[in-house]
């Protein structure tokens, strides 16, 4: 996260309260300040005062040996996602398509080089990686990511995948750029990504591109299953066609969605009145 931007109006001090959240990971969800001055590379009287005062927020509680976050932090998240409307649209097709497939479904969005779940409906099963709301993978090592880097111009893929994965996990196959874009052609003229185990082992999935009503890519949707359990055929044969009616289905109610007017009502404001109903006649 850049400390410095490129205005005047950028405000230095909230980039470095959020560079003190994003330094928690699940690898260290406890802190102490010389470890979270450390992780950020603030001074220590720097970080004292951004942890304190995230503290009297609410978004880190002190601790006898450290600051840990607390839930309120989920709300910075709640909050984007409900703004965008699209769970609430993708909810039900969602549950409808893992309940056909029997397998993990994810809906994930490009963010750098890597991508963020953002909406989950898991079965139990073990896999080699947890996965959350909020959980980042690199983006060109999975089929959520590749259904999005497709969409990207020449020069937009090359500014993204400059950008280093903040997931803290290295991919276990990197192609060459010659190798990444015939591949990335492919995933456009197709309409979905596959991968079969270039993140972890054991781990295979297919995603399609989610569109709004314009057409833009605004996210991907993908069935994710165990490479032992199920075949790349039986993935491709069965659950892609169903994974495809899904996202279309989706993009289809995002785009209703978008569509209805808007009404703002201010506080306090009466609701507006409709026509009266009239009596019926006998």
């Amino acid at each position: 996260m850049p400390r410095t931007g490129t205005g005047p109006d950028f405000i230095e001090a909230l980039a470095r309260g959020l560079e003190v959240i994003t330094a928690f990971r699940p690898n260290r969800p406890a802190m102490t300040l010389a470890e979270v001055a450390a992780a950020t590379g603030l001074a220590r009287p720097t970080a004292r005062r951004i942890l304190l005062t995230l503290e009297e927020l609410g978004y880190v509680r002190a601790e006898e040996r450290g600051y840990r976050l607390t839930p309120r932090v989920l709300d910075l998240g709640v909050a984007y996602i409900g703004s965008m409307g699209l769970w609430e649209v993708a909810r039900p097709h969602l549950e409808r398509l893992v309940a056909r497939t029997g397998e993990s479904c994810s809906i994930a969005q490009l963010d750098g080089s890597d991508i963020v779940y953002v909406a989950r409906v898991a079965v139990p099963k073990i896999v080699s990686l947890a996965v959350q709301i909020g959980t980042r993978f690199p983006a060109l090592a999975t089929s959520l990511g590749k259904v999005q880097l497709a969409a990207l111009s020449p020069q937009e893929l090359e500014e993204v995948l400059a950008q280093p994965t903040r997931s803290g996990l290295a991919a276990r196959e990197v192609p060459e750029s010659a190798e990444r874009d015939a591949e990335l052609r492919d995933v456009r003229a197709r309409g979905w990504a596959l991968t079969d185990q270039q993140l972890a082992l054991g781990i295979r999935s297919v995603a399609a591109p989610l569109r709004d009503g314009s057409g833009r890519v605004i996210a991907g949707i993908n069935v994710n299953c165990h490479a032992a359990e199920t075949t790349v055929e039986y993935l491709l044969e069965h659950h892609l066609p169903l994974l495809l009616q899904a996202a279309g289905d989706i993009g289809a109610d995002f785009a209703r969605v978008q569509d209805l007017p808007q009404v703002s009502v201010a506080p306090g404001a009466p609701a507006a009145e409709g026509p009266r109903p009239q009596p019926a006649r006998r």
